[in-house]
């Protein structure tokens, strides 16, 4: 039998299908999103006892959220359960808009005042600490080892350990997901607020599950453990990236606005610590770009699964090459577990240094440069085997020293 559809009945067909396709992917994000239920969401529904009758000091930024995009702090100050009497914040302030390395303020939001823990103050003593029952933690954190956050944990879990106050982590996700590790363990002579906490550079933890392992493993400096509890997620799998979970993103730092810089912040977040290259600060795509007007760039080609370089021509509105139209490429990532961005960019690095052998000299790069970026490595060894253009292998085997130590650590705290 032949069924015959007229062109006004076909316009009525695509425009239904269409109606309903668009209906499916609109509502996409909204469904998954309900399959995860972050700590805090947990805390509020399930778990109130943890946090009733304590008087509370909460650890946080904007960044701090339920799955409804609300933050922490303004849910806590106005529950009548909870008894908040502080905020604490890190580098770059509640709203996460104060540039890396500058001092954070004292204030106050949601009529709770704000201790800031990145400035003079950075272990909470007995001082700030008094009248406090527990600290409650819900911060995002980017998966990267050279993220202040997960230093500022750490202070936080040896100062309340010393004053004997709670600490109780409301978990999220990893936005890299639970299955990517890259990197080396940093050595302790390269030990600094950067590479505070001995993971590898990309560690694939949540934040929970960072806080167990920097109890448990006795890694502050006063090796004294806190009462420690961790408020779980559900629904979140290790697998998932941030994409995958349909949660919101809100900047953890000014040049952290998407969770896509997270992806290249973790690839070229080290060769921006040199300053000889513009890695798209300055862009509406921080660490989204490598490029620059002066450099030999055409033979540059890194094949990595999940990153791709695609050639083009950006300008940035401030930062390095200010207002030039700079010669570089775009970083595409394609989503997988296999992903290896700290390793990517070291390899990006030693492609550049062959392709332009006065980059590293004493005159192009500055002596804090090549500090900082041995600090955010934990090594001296890979920038020296760069400089001498080593084989491929040898800064892959150094961009991985001491990974099996820590994976063999690592999975005695996996929650999931």
């Amino acid at each position: 039998m032949i069924i015959k559809i007229t062109t006004k009945q076909l316009k009525s067909i695509l425009l239904i299908t269409i109606c309903s396709v668009t209906f499916l992917f609109s509502n996409y994000n909204s469904l998954h999103s309900q399959n995860v239920r972050l700590g805090i969401d947990i805390l509020l529904s399930e778990e109130i006892s943890v946090v009733q009758n304590k008087r509370i000091a909460l650890f946080t930024n904007q960044s701090g959220i339920n799955v409804k995009g609300v933050p922490t702090a303004e849910l806590m100050s106005k529950d009548i359960r909870i008894d908040l009497r502080k905020i604490f914040v890190p580098e770059h302030g509640y709203f996460t808009t104060i540039p890396a390395g500058e001092p954070v303020s004292n204030d106050s939001i949601f009529g709770t005042p704000i201790v800031s823990l990145y400035g003079p103050l950075k272990i909470p003593n007995k001082k700030i600490l008094t009248g406090i029952d527990a600290v409650v933690v819900d911060i995002q954190d980017i998966g990267v080892r050279s993220n202040t956050y997960i230093s500022s944990l750490l202070y936080l879990i040896q100062g309340c350990a010393e004053n004997n106050v709670e600490v109780i982590v409301l978990d999220r996700p990893n936005p890299l997901g639970g299955l990517v590790v890259d990197g080396n363990l940093p050595e302790k002579k390269f030990k600094s607020f950067v590479s505070l906490v001995p993971t590898t550079y990309i560690h694939g933890c949540t934040i929970g599950e960072l806080a167990m392992m920097i109890n448990g493993e006795l890694w502050t400096e006063t090796k004294k453990q806190c009462n420690l509890t961790v408020v779980t997620m559900e629904g979140w799998e290790r697998w998932m990236a941030w994409d995958d979970t349909g949660l919101m993103w809100i900047p953890t730092s000014p040049h952290v606005p998407t969770a896509n810089s997270v992806r290249g912040i973790a690839t070229l977040g080290t060769i921006g610590e040199l300053g000889i290259i513009s890695i798209g600060i300055g862009t509406t795509s921080p660490f989204g770009y490598i490029g620059s007007p002066y450099l030999n760039l055409d033979s540059l080609k890194v094949d990595y699964e999940g990153i791709y370089l695609q050639h083009t021509y950006y300008r940035p509105f401030y930062g390095m090459f200010s207002g030039k139209d700079v010669n570089g490429f775009y970083l595409k990532f394609n989503l997988s577990n296999h992903l290896k961005p700290y390793t990517t960019g070291l390899l990006i690095l030693r492609e550049l240094v062959k392709n332009n052998p006065t980059l590293l000299s004493t005159e192009n790069l500055k002596s804090n440069s090549k500090e900082m970026f041995q600090k955010v490595t934990g090594t001296d060894k890979i920038l020296n085997a760069i400089k001498s253009t080593l084989p491929e292998e040898m800064i892959v085997t150094l961009a991985n020293e001491g990974m099996i130590e820590f994976l063999n650590i690592r999975q005695k705290y996996l929650l999931y």
